[in-house]
């Protein structure tokens, strides 16, 4: 048996502040920055301590639909819309420049569907001829509580080989395709991390890795040269944070089992040493609408998920609002408890997480 709620660690009153590295992409990644944010250290004439000394977001850049996309052709650079809406998480959401890199265009032939945080990434490229600075230096202008990293600046296409042989490019072919992902991989293969993305991950005290879409969010960080060996080698704790709800293209059927195994499959290593799993059931309501495509909520198979010598972590994640969201506070919380794992008491927690 898994105790349906993590222990509180003794030395959890006051911890040693952490480094932090959450990887993703997606809606996924930026829902879990706005509640790590607040445990965030912040500096300045309203400063606060905080359990976090260092958050580092590492994204994907493999988007190549919409307002991303279109950049991505017209103006060879990388999608910046997943690196900018971390930008918008980790900023005050209630500040007008935050709301401004979020509004997307609704009128004007060529500015229509693009969104002004995209366009102003794109500005900062061209100026600086550099897109991992133009990051960094919007994320300065949004004074965000947080470093964010493209997880490479190399332009790769992500190729999705699928159970009946065929083989299909770029993401957005890959999430309108009906067939089975059965291997992910890019193109260029040696595509390189940013060093600051290697450093963030050798020093960090906890790792994170989810929630997002298995594939296109989750498994096409891990294609890249060096990330897999850094997290192998990393001396943090490493976690997994489990979808709600299956995807349809990218999740239909599996488990959260099955999701650890496509990670470890595609990283060619075991990763985790826990999994956040949500243990909330969905409305009725909530259930019929996910199942008008063919998608469910995701089965916690727990016994698969601690014979792969994963510690699942069970919580009461889910939140409705229209469709299925993780609570935010209620991950950071539990990412927070974790990381005295990190410091020191891992051994001693792991054993009293099980009975």
């Amino acid at each position: 048996m898994v105790q349906q709620q993590p222990a509180l660690p003794e030395a959890y009153a006051q911890p040693e502040a952490m480094r932090v590295v959450a990887i993703g992409g997606g809606t996924g990644l930026s829902t879990l920055l706005r509640g790590l944010r607040e445990y965030v250290t912040t500096a300045g004439p309203s400063a606060k301590p905080g359990l976090i000394s260092d958050l580092a977001a590492v994204v994907t850049v493999t988007d190549d639909g919409g307002s991303s996309g279109r950049l991505r052709q017209g103006f060879n650079m990388l999608p910046p819309g997943d690196l900018r809406n971390c930008m918008v998480a980790l900023s005050e959401e209630e500040d007008l420049l935050a709301r401004l890199f979020a509004h997307r265009f609704r009128g004007g032939d060529s500015l229509k569907g693009h969104n002004f945080g995209n366009l102003f990434v794109a500005a900062l490229t061209e100026i600086t001829g550099d897109f991992a600075h133009a990051i960094q230096l919007a994320s300065k202008i949004l004074a965000t509580r947080g470093r964010i990293y493209p997880v490479t600046t190399a332009n790769a296409t992500l190729v999705a080989h699928m159970d009946d042989g065929s083989v299909v490019r770029g993401e957005t072919n890959i999430t309108a395709s009906r067939r089975h992902i059965v291997e992910l991989t890019l193109d260029p293969p040696d595509a390189a991390p940013l060093q600051e993305t290697l450093d963030a991950i050798e020093r960090a005290n906890i790792i994170t890795v989810g929630p997002g879409s298995l594939y296109t969010s989750l498994i096409t960080n891990l294609l890249v040269e060096g990330i897999p060996a850094a997290l192998a080698h990393a001396r943090g704790l490493r976690v997994f944070i489990c979808n709600l709800m299956t995807q349809a293209n990218e999740s239909l059927g599996l488990t959260a089992a099955d999701h650890i195994r496509a990670l470890n499959h595609h990283a060619r290593r075991q990763l985790f040493a826990y999994a956040l799993i949500n243990r909330t059931p969905v409305s009725v309501e909530m259930k019929a609408k996910y199942a008008m495509e063919g998608a469910c909520q995701i089965v916690a198979d727990l016994d698969a998920i601690e014979a792969l010598g994963v510690i699942p972590v069970l919580g009461d994640y889910l939140e409705e609002a229209g469709v299925a969201r993780h609570n935010t506070a209620r991950v950071a919380s539990d990412i927070m408890q974790l990381t005295t794992q990190a410091s020191g008491g891992e051994r001693k927690n792991r054993s009293a997480r099980k009975s």
